[in-house]
């Protein structure tokens, strides 16, 4: 490190532009630091390193990280170690804007395949964020040798040879578990397992940690839903599963029902020990439906829901700049179809009344030949039938889904109770007038072919890809809003999203490519060689994304308005 201690004393005091001649790699005691991006000025995005050890320095047992699902956890239990040594270390952040400033890409309480922390059968290495210090725009050549040759590589050093080795195996054997119950499911048919003893409640709506356990009901499984799931490293799991079909959450307000659906919509993640809903796990491919007034649409095939529009408009290939709820919640279904989705999740409260339910009295006043919507009521069960596409609803006002309805989970104080039994009673006792529309068929599953044009991020003569917060994209003159995608849990996710459509604009050829094989052959890509090739800074430091599901990348180009489709 005495090349770069050498360069900060002859830069110190110098205009800021003279920390790019810092740039590049140096050798320290058993590491290596690579400074990869010198912010431009002290209120810059800050600047980019890497702190990278050996495999033989670090000496981890390959035995640790040796699967897939494991070298997530694994990566994910280091960056965890390498943000609570940044938290607590103690600096002098004086100076100007983000001077001091250090920075790794934190996770949640879920377990993401992140790039934050690398490792290899060559070496592990550590991404960064580093503040370069100034007072002004005049270099502080003595603080950035002591941030960057001393402070770092010693918090580093902390996280990787004074961890606490019984946590990252409790770490590790819960993925093990966790991964053990999701091929149970899936070899038996089940959709989502809610472990008995599960802490479902957050501590509020923008809070996405446990409620203290002393005010809480923990879960507990109805006799008649209760399977055993047999993982190791432990005796066997109980709890509820959902099998495949169509389940009801019912129950009066302010029971759980939704807190419940909640849990189910986050359990498609793995989740950290001592969130409460680390064994709640749901099949991967779930996706939460809404209604989303407001958002546009392009040429989706939403004719098994809405047909037969005034002016003849084509519901095949539908299309608008502000769809209304009900076309934009059958939208939301046929787009999460289109990509693979094999459950869907809807809450009641959140969804358009006319797309769920057309009463008899309703359809004694309004003909069928007078209403182009076929309510979710009346496909459902043609959705299991024909496409296998299991459903999980929220509904506290319409008994007529009784009638379609495999499994009804009544939600009571927090602690659900199986009311199949009764509902279907209910269903013999009371005569539904109400007629099924719609026809016996689902309807046919369209795949799209999008265009070139559609990814232009152009803003001027600059491209402009970036990420604000959870819910914003800027992508050249657009902002494609994702508030009602509601599996998206970080802002890392959402970043790389970005930078995968402008990786796939840049793929994109002219001949004829289906969004959903052009997404999945991403994914493909991503699996053999990383998520970092999507970063603008391969080879460097691509530190601070997090991978999506490709339902959520497929949301996202849905919702931008220069989209075209063949």
């Amino acid at each position: 490190m005495e090349g770069l201690r050498k360069k900060l004393k002859q830069i110190d005091k110098k205009g800021y532009k003279a920390y790019k001649e810092i740039q590049g790699k140096y050798k320290g005691n058993d590491f290596l630091l690579h400074i990869d991006h010198v912010q431009a000025d002290p209120f810059a995005s800050p600047s980019r390193i890497r702190v990278e050890f050996s495999k033989d320095i670090v000496k981890f047992e390959e035995e640790l990280y040796k699967t897939k699902y494991r070298k997530i956890a694994f990566e994910d239990f280091f960056a965890r170690e390498v943000a609570k040594r940044i938290q607590a270390y103690s600096t002098n952040k004086s100076g100007s804007g983000k001077s001091g400033l250090i920075l790794i890409d934190a996770p949640g309480q879920e377990i993401l395949k992140r790039t934050a922390v690398k490792v290899d059968h060559q070496k592990v290495e550590f991404r960064l964020s580093v503040g370069l210090p100034a007072r002004g725009r005049t270099i502080l050549g003595n603080q950035a040798i002591k941030l960057l040759c001393d402070d770092i590589p010693s918090l580093i050093k902390k996280a990787v040879f004074e961890y606490d080795k019984e946590q990252l195996i409790k770490h590790l054997l819960l993925t093990d578990k966790q991964q053990a119950i999701r091929e149970f499911l899936y070899k038996n048919k089940y959709i989502c397992f809610i472990a008995n003893g599960s802490i479902l409640p957050r501590k509020s709506g923008i809070s996405n940690k446990p409620l203290n356990h002393d005010r809480v009901i923990p879960f507990v499984s109805p006799a008649s839903l209760e399977i055993e799931i047999p993982i190791p490293h432990s005796k066997p799991i109980k709890g509820m599963a959902i099998p495949e079909g169509i389940t009801l959450i019912v129950g009066g307000g302010y029971h759980g029902k939704s807190t419940l659906l909640k849990a189910i919509e986050r359990g498609i993640y793995n989740h950290i020990l001592g969130d409460g809903r680390e064994y709640v796990i749901t099949n991967y491919t779930a996706f939460k439906i809404r209604a989303e007034d407001g958002r546009s649409i392009e040429k989706v095939n939403i004719s098994p829901f809405i047909n037969n529009l005034p002016l003849n408009k084509d519901t095949t290939r539908f299309s608008t700049e502000n769809a209304s709820g009900s076309t934009s919640q059958a939208a939301n279904i046929i787009e999460a179809l289109e990509i693979g989705s094999k459950v869907l999740l809807i809450d009641e409260d959140t969804s358009a009344t006319n797309f769920m339910i057309r009463d008899g009295r309703m359809q004694e006043l309004v003909g069928k030949e007078k209403e182009p919507i076929t309510p979710f009521i009346d496909k459902a069960r043609q959705l299991y039938k024909d496409h296998n596409v299991s459903t999980i609803l929220v509904i506290g006002g319409s008994g007529d889904y009784f009638d379609i309805a495999d499994y009804i989970i009544m939600m009571n104080e927090y602690l659900p109770i199986d009311v199949t039994e009764k509902g279907k009673d209910i269903s013999k006792r009371f005569k539904n007038i109400r007629k099924t529309e719609g026809g016996n068929i689902f309807g046919k599953l369209t795949h799209r072919i999008i265009q070139k044009q559609s990814f232009n991020a152009y803003k001027g003569k600059k491209e402009k890809v970036d990420a604000k917060g959870l819910h914003t994209i800027i992508y050249g003159t657009n902002h494609i809003d994702l508030s009602f995608v509601e599996q998206l849990v970080d802002p890392s996710q959402t970043r790389a999203i970005a930078l995968m459509i402008k990786y796939l604009s840049k793929k994109l050829q002219n001949h004829a490519v289906p969004l959903s094989i052009l997404i999945e052959s991403l994914y493909e890509e991503i699996e053999k060689n990383g998520l970092e090739i999507i970063s603008p800074y391969i080879g460097k430091h691509p530190g601070n994304l997090a991978l999506p599901r490709k339902f959520e990348l497929s949301a996202a180009i849905n919702r931008l308005r220069t989209l075209k489709v063949k």
